[in-house]
């Protein structure tokens, strides 16, 4: 299964052009003005020269890699990892979705093994999570659910999903109601928040609704939202005018699979890279505590490589 992941990475640098699986390697040098980045970035004169500001991150639903990369039906999300750098061996850490969610934000799952819900009190993670490293080091936090009612919802809906919301299985952001209302939110609330470099938090996590996300619906119509949201991440001032990072991945593969794709796009990212290291969702734990200086939670992260030969 490796193999043809490989096989399809190599179409992604040509994927707008109707590659096919056996194709040449990813262009690695300079593209032309026809291939450039979804967003460019502003001349480096306007650029913050401190480190790493915001990092943003999206997850999709259920994709093996072999599923989208290459795939003529996510052309947005594709020329994205061509313009800027692609893990080609990242691996989910379980299955079913919400293990991962737990992985990428607690370095743990926990012990949870199904999609529960954080109401029935065995579901819950205790330990160490991202949102209290994050609050001990001085930085700000959301989470935005799209299709989510109300902050904080732990009820699911036809859209919205409580296993793709991970930090509503932390009593440490659940117990005091304001805390979590204003931390967990819409992702309604984006559009706002992306308006100065201020109001963006310095870490966004974006879970898609259960359409947008491929979760019920096609990979076109992920892709779609994709072409859709990210580029208005990327003209913002946070992503303009400071050095900062977006990250697209997937929870997990399927039951052969559970290798992803995982895309850094945004000023931070090396341009043009492909990497074959091995990662998985605890590298890129590992590589947002590494950014910004934070511990690692659990002996998950504190082994992963962090994925720094992403960054630039």
């Amino acid at each position: 299964m490796l193999r043809r992941v490989g096989v399809l990475i190599a179409c992604v640098g040509l994927c707008l052009a109707g590659c096919t699986p056996g194709g040449p390697a990813p262009v690695t040098s300079a593209p032309s003005a026809q291939s450039a980045a979804p967003s460019a970035p502003p001349p480096a004169a306007t650029l913050s020269s401190a480190a790493l500001q915001h990092i943003v991150v999206i997850v999709e639903e259920n994709k093996p890699a072999t599923a989208i990369l290459g795939d003529p039906d996510a052309p947005y999300l594709n020329q994205l990892a061509r313009s800027g750098a692609l893990a080609t061996h990242y691996s989910a850490a379980a299955h079913p979705s919400l293990p991962n969610y737990l992985a990428l934000t607690s370095g743990t799952t926990g012990g949870i093994t199904t999609d529960c819900n954080p109401p029935g009190g065995s579901c819950l993670v205790t330990g160490p999570n991202l949102a209290d490293a994050l609050d001990r080091s001085g930085r700000s936090w959301k989470l935005y659910a799209e299709s989510m009612p109300a902050p904080c919802t732990t009820t699911n809906t036809s859209l919205y999903a409580v296993k793709h919301n991970p930090f509503l299985y932390y009593p440490s952001v659940t117990s005091e109601r304001a805390y979590c209302a204003s931390h967990d939110v819409p992702y309604s609330q984006l559009g706002a928040d992306l308006a100065s470099g201020a109001s963006l938090p310095d870490l966004a996590f974006i879970t898609p609704n259960l359409c947008d996300d491929m979760h019920d619906c096609s990979v076109a119509a992920g892709d779609a939202w994709l072409r859709a949201n990210v580029p208005r991440i990327l003209a913002s001032p946070a992503f303009t005018t400071q050095r900062s990072l977006l990250v697209v991945t997937f929870d997990e593969g399927d039951a052969s699979d559970n290798t992803v794709a995982c895309v850094f796009a945004g000023l931070a990212a090396r341009p043009h890279t492909v990497s074959a290291t091995p990662y998985t969702h605890y590298s890129l734990l590992r590589t947002i505590e590494r950014a910004w200086g934070m511990n690692p939670l659990t002996g998950n992260d504190a082994a992963a490589s962090a994925m720094t030969t992403m960054l630039r």
